[in-house]
């Protein structure tokens, strides 16, 4: 199914299961409990823990773009927890990219190296080198989060499982709209349905998406038992907003492929990193497994002080640590701790009319 029908389906998804009289958007169920006489059986709705008929209908719209069963979760690093305590025991090893979200790095050494995990760490364009032996999962995240380097996922992905071992992607910075890892060969797709699909800035959630079974029900029961379940209110927001995230998604990386050529030529910008600059590094491995280019762009200053001026001395721009919303935001990355240079700044660009936007832009700029 193409990404158009998909979209296309995805708007009268609810509308295929209802009776007369049944609202067309979807009611928001806040219950903790359920009637339930008698036994317990499949498919009926039990406790709020486990149960819930919202998560029902965002897991269904996930599903359907995904091509995938899901599983949602309050957050995206629910969603990573709920993959990794999937797959990993005690004695097992892991590798993770060493410049792609610090936080997935964090959980990895600070917690599951403490249950007899070995955690390695190698940088995002290593990982199209192969040496995948002797790991029992190993995490791609492309086009990584700051730097936009990208992996080659059908050849990861099939030398992963030759050596034994489970893929998980984080497709965030892309969604299932711009690159599709199951596709690919990937194991377990993870996301942060806080970015593009959610894309308000209003709801924190995240889910797995896989087409194993055994991998799905591991997901499945670490939820239930370790209670990582998302709020039915924001459930029903997420659900809200994937009705829009195609059209919003192509808005967004049609700006952002305007906006990083105009980058590219303005004087105080001394380097641009973007997937759909034809010489970008990470072109074309992009262009063969990407359907659209992304919105964010990585772009260098000259030092912090630009960056922070830029950041803060440009109207159409928010100040923030996350992305994929409807504005355009931007955050000086090396102020976690991100290997960046100290003037790098990770745009993420909106939905807002792309002239206004790029002339915001360059008066910021100009007045470095």
């Amino acid at each position: 199914m193409s990404d158009e029908k998909r979209a296309a389906r995805l708007q009268h998804l609810r509308a295929e299961g209802l009776a007369k009289g049944d609202p067309l958007a979807l009611p928001l169920t806040m219950a903790s409990m359920f009637n339930l006489p008698g036994n317990p059986e499949p498919g009926v709705a039990g406790y709020g823990r486990m149960d819930n008929p919202v998560w029902d209908a965002v897991e269904e719209a996930l599903a359907l773009i995904e091509d995938a069963p899901v599983r949602v979760f309050p957050s995206g690093m629910a969603a990573i927890s709920a993959a990794l305590f999937a797959v990993l025991k005690a004695g097992d090893r892991i590798l993770v990219p060493s410049d792609g979200y610090y936080t997935t790095r964090l959980l990895a050494d600070r917690y599951f190296a403490k249950l007899g995990v070995e955690v390695v760490e190698r940088p995002t364009v290593a990982f199209s080198e192969g040496g995948y032996d002797g790991f029992a999962l190993v995490f791609l995240e492309t086009p990584s989060n700051p730097g936009l380097d990208v992996i080659d996922l059908a050849g990861a992905c099939a030398a992963i499982r030759a050596a034994g071992g489970v893929s998980v992607v984080d497709n965030t910075t892309m969604t299932p709209f711009g690159q599709r890892p199951l596709d690919l060969g990937a194991d377990l797709v993870v996301a942060s349905d806080t970015k593009a699909p959610g894309g308000h800035s209003d709801v924190l959630m995240g889910h797995v998406a896989t087409r194993d079974a055994a991998l799905l029900d591991e997901v499945t029961q670490w939820r239930k038992l370790s209670g990582a379940i998302p709020g039915p209110f924001e459930a029903w927001l997420l659900h809200r907003s994937l009705e829009t995230l195609e059209v919003r998604f192509d808005r967004m990386c049609a700006n952002a492929q305007v906006i990083a050529e105009r980058l590219a030529d303005h004087p105080a910008v001394g380097q641009v990193r973007f997937p759909g600059f034809a010489g970008d590094p990470a072109h074309a491995v992009a262009a063969k497994q990407m359907t659209r280019f992304g919105f964010l762009i990585g772009l260098t200053l000259k030092d912090e002080a630009a960056a922070e001026a830029f950041i803060n001395g440009c109207a159409m721009l928010a100040p923030t640590t996350s992305f994929g919303g409807t504005h355009s935001t931007a955050e000086r990355r090396a102020r976690w701790g991100d290997d960046v240079a100290p003037g790098f700044v990770r745009l993420s660009v909106g939905i807002e009319p792309v002239d206004p936007l790029w002339q915001a832009l360059d008066t910021a700029l100009s007045a470095l």
